[in-house]
């Protein structure tokens, strides 16, 4: 189910390159559609949108990181492509190997730090090669790091309500939060509200195919996956991410060939990883 989740995430950022509406009328307008698919579905299905207010307040600040992560996300898409936003996404498996350990009180385990010290290595490679990219790959780190925050709350919460109901108030949050901003920006004006055939059907797909069932099903991952290894396992969604978009955009031409080095590494370093966890997690078991 996982990866069947990671596959369909992989091609969103295909999606959000396509759209051409703007990341900020991007996210407003699959936010709202997604919250009023939801608000359908917990209806039908007969679930109690009845939470405490603590609940509320949790669910309404993760729902805050989401949108923060969704707009990074897709603005890095914008401003420089699919192969880069994607890479620079991976270094989410860094933040959550920190920021895992801290919220369930485990060690930080040696060779977590020592591979997110590769990664980043690989990312300053990258940098250094792809220098016109350098806001995408800044943008593309905020959403890897959004994600990893998002993932490891969602974890602790996952095990006290339902899914459905979670990401509903999530998202709601997400949206209000989003609304009240571009307001204030001044920006909802007629234009805002203007797409073109493109973005509609574009939105519409991505809304609906790409985050209600994801959404609701990862969350239920949540718990019976640790977050770290869901972040490993949606670091997959890198190597979809990147095949669609030499599929679809010819973005092998647009990046160098020693961009692919650099993507390499940090995969190599995600996947090595995953092994080196199997292995202490056999040596902790033997422990008697």
């Amino acid at each position: 189910m996982l990866h069947v989740i990671v596959f369909i995430w992989g091609f969103s950022p295909i999606l959000g390159r396509y759209i051409t509406a703007n990341a900020w009328q991007l996210v407003w307008f699959r936010i709202l559609i997604t919250v009023g698919v939801m608000f359908l579905y917990l209806k039908f299905t007969k679930h109690s949108l009845k939470i405490s207010s603590k609940h509320f307040w949790q669910l309404s600040g993760i729902g805050l990181i989401i949108m923060v992560h969704w707009l990074a996300f897709y603005e890095a898409i914008k401003v420089s492509n699919v192969s880069v936003t994607m890479v620079a996404f991976s270094t989410g498996t860094l933040f959550s190997s920190i920021i895992e350990p801290i919220f369930f009180k485990r060690r930080v385990r040696f060779y977590e730090l020592v591979i997110g010290l590769i990664i980043i290595a690989a990312i300053t490679m990258i940098f250094s090669i792809e220098t016109e990219y350098w806001w995408g790959i800044t943008l593309g780190i905020i959403a890897a790091f959004t994600s990893s925050l998002f993932g490891v709350f969602n974890s602790i919460l996952a095990h006290q309500l339902k899914s459905g109901v979670l990401s509903f108030y999530e998202l709601s949050a997400a949206v209000f939060g989003l609304t009240i901003f571009i307001f204030v920006k001044g920006d909802f004006n007629s234009s805002f509200f203007v797409l073109d055939n493109a973005s509609v059907v574009g939105i519409l797909v991505l809304s609906i195919v790409c985050t209600v069932f994801p959404f609701i099903a990862a969350v239920g991952l949540s718990k019976h996956i640790s977050p770290y290894t869901i972040v490993l396992t949606v670091n997959l969604e890198t190597v979809y991410g990147i095949i669609w978009a030499i599929l679809f955009f010819k973005e092998n031409q647009e990046v160098k060939p020693s961009f692919y080095i650099g993507v390499f590494i940090i995969l190599f370093a995600i996947f090595l990883n995953s092994y080196l966890r199997k292995l202490s997690d056999r040596r902790m078991n033997r422990i008697p």
